[in-house]
């Protein structure tokens, strides 16, 4: 009887061993609406991970915000009952503040910027910090494109113009100091009511990407368009620390392989698709404009006046620095 149970009891154990890992449909809340690059980035996630894992595991996307608030996400993420979220970083910051170095006014001018620092060492250590921070790994990075600022009242070429305007901004203390700079006091607000905001004129504008403009039909409620360029939208895709370390080794490898496939579908969708958007825009009717000399007078105050602000909470301004030299810039005098 000893033997056939220590038999019975090894064959169980090989069993289990021999047992694939069960599949799974990963739950992912995104921001925005259907047309959106965080569309193109859960798209191609979903097809990576589907094709890595030879269909065992897939993703489905809720979009539009129907899981719930951008930050809301974040908590749910770290508590283990979502699993993942693609939301714009100015959303993580609250959480984990160091990776607020990426929205600091004018500090990526491009998106081979962008690509740059989140693909290299910067963007993995800010990933260590999300996880140690916020209970959240990036595993992915969408490439939104410039924010512009957009109004339903008049044509913006000037900090002079910007006055008397009632600005929505996410609930983000680099982005409401950015505006103060410029002389208005903004409204935070938060993503999912933005629209109804512009629309009861509760707020007269809002700046975000071409991509996301187009996306949300902010057309529909917006009339004039300014390059301002002020930040570069970069919205990662997150997982539940949680979920991931329940997955095998084999399985997080294919997780975060699937998140480098979806990157560069990010990086091209917005290549190919932010010139095409613009003329949409356009065609529907909004009127788009440059700030007078380049953007001078808004990069003279917004620099001089946000970043020695923030260096404590982004980790000094060494890690400033870090980021400008990465990027071929001169770096800030201590």
């Amino acid at each position: 009887m000893k033997l056939f149970s220590k038999l019975a009891v090894a064959a169980f154990s090989a069993t289990l061993i021999a047992t694939p890992a069960a599949a799974k449909n990963f739950k992912v809340a995104v921001g925005d609406s259907g047309g959106s690059s965080q569309e193109a980035t859960g798209q191609g996630f979903v097809k990576a991970l589907e094709e890595l894992s030879d269909g065992k595991h897939t993703a489905t996307l809720f979009l539009n915000g129907q899981l719930g608030s951008e930050q809301d996400t974040v908590n749910e993420a770290a508590i283990g009952t979502l699993d993942m979220s693609i939301l714009a970083i100015n959303n993580i910051t609250p959480f984990s503040p160091s990776v607020g170095v990426f929205t600091l006014p004018y500090v990526i001018l491009s998106l081979e910027d962008a690509e740059k620092l989140t693909q290299g060492p910067i963007g993995a250590e800010l990933t260590e910090n999300t996880i140690e921070d916020a209970g959240v790994r990036i595993v992915a990075w969408t490439y939104t494109g410039f924010r512009v600022l957009t109004n339903s009242k008049k044509p913006v070429k000037s900090v002079a113009d910007l006055q008397g305007l009632v600005i929505r901004v996410p609930k983000n203390e680099i982005m409401i100091e950015t505006y103060k700079s410029w002389g208005i006091s903004p409204t935070p607000m938060a993503w999912s009511e933005t629209f109804a905001g512009l629309q009861t004129k509760v707020v007269d504008g809002q700046d975000n990407p071409y991509t996301t403009i187009n996306a949300m039909k902010f057309y529909e409620v917006q009339k004039y368009v300014t390059n301002l360029r002020y930040i570069f939208s970069i919205e990662p895709l997150i997982i539940s620390e949680q979920v991931f370390q329940e997955l095998s080794a084999e399985d997080q490898d294919i997780i975060l392989k699937a998140g480098e496939a979806a990157t560069e579908a990010s990086a091209t969708f917005l290549r190919e698709k932010e010139a095409e958007i613009k003329n949409i825009l356009i065609e529907e009717g909004m009127e788009i404009s440059d700030p007078e000399n380049d953007e001078a007078e808004f990069i003279e105050l917004a620099t001089k006046a946000v970043w020695p602000n923030f260096y404590e909470s982004i980790g000094g301004i060494e890690k400033l620095n870090a980021v400008l030299a990465e990027i071929g810039r001169d770096p800030v005098a201590e």
